[in-house]
């Protein structure tokens, strides 16, 4: 695949190269404030994870880093550039890509189409790039000239992820990718999400699937209300009580 960013490891290249730098984002739906000033850094070649539950405001992090909303108060760097208040069709040809919670292909149109349409800000589609799709996800092969909106839930994720692939993306926005979909599915495409990362891509990861999501993170950020509560290595947030109490569904005794 040409053009993509080289593989870099957050973990394992010396000192971390912040990619994403969100600076005390306040975000607001009316009177109500769904993000009340939090701070997080997600680092170049990092998966990060974005935990919480329903309501805490990991969507809406999400869709404020991709342009889709416009923070009231803080500021939201990307590789040096300030991005607040850039819109979303811009932010993708600086290279972020976000796969929002619910897919949102294009149901009349086919496979095909959907990924050529991921390409949409450059002049030709890469053809290095459509057979690496395929590759990863093979039924899309399979189903290349059928209407997206025939396929199973499954496919959908699968186009929706390779559909953002197509746009060369460096960082990645996954919004509950694992949502509704068999455990098989599911396993397959946390499989993709992190070969997509081995590739050099970096990602932000918002997931109710804590045990899945934290098992694959560098790192995660847990919200509660709009604020960040929590925070830590992958490894430690899963062997956390309060994580594992409030989203594993495990009792802790005292001992």
């Amino acid at each position: 695949m040409t053009d993509m960013p080289s593989p870099t490891s957050g973990a394992s290249a010396g000192t971390p190269k912040p990619l994403l730098e969100v600076d005390d984002i306040e975000v607001r739906y009316g009177a109500i404030a769904a993000l009340k000033g939090i701070s997080f850094t997600v680092n170049e070649g990092e998966i990060v994870a974005l935990l919480g539950a329903n309501g805490a405001g990991k969507t809406t992090t999400q869709k404020t880093v991709s342009g889709m909303l416009s923070p009231a108060l803080g500021s939201i760097t990307f590789d040096g550039r300030r991005i607040d208040g850039i819109p979303a069709h811009e932010l993708i040809r600086l290279g972020v890509c976000h796969v929002p919670e619910g897919r949102h292909v294009f149901p009349r149109m086919t496979v095909e189409e959907n990924l050529e349409m991921g390409a949409f800000r450059f002049k030709t589609i890469d053809r290095d790039d459509l057979e690496r799709v395929l590759t990863m996800f093979p039924r899309l092969r399979e189903r290349f000239r059928q209407q997206a909106g025939t396929l199973s839930g499954g496919e959908q994720q699968m186009l929706a992820i390779g559909r953002a692939i197509m746009g060369k993306p460096r960082l990645l926005l996954l919004d509950e990718p694992s949502m509704g979909l068999a455990p098989l599915i599911v396993a397959q495409i946390f499989d993709i999400v992190r070969e997509i990362n081995d590739s050099g891509v970096t990602v932000l990861l918002v997931e109710q699937n804590a045990a899945q999501a934290l098992a694959l993170a560098d790192r995660g950020y847990v919200l509660e209300t709009g604020e960040i509560v929590l925070e830590g290595s992958g490894k430690d947030l899963l062997a956390d009580d309060r994580i594992r109490a409030a989203y594993l569904g495990e009792e802790i005794v005292a001992s």
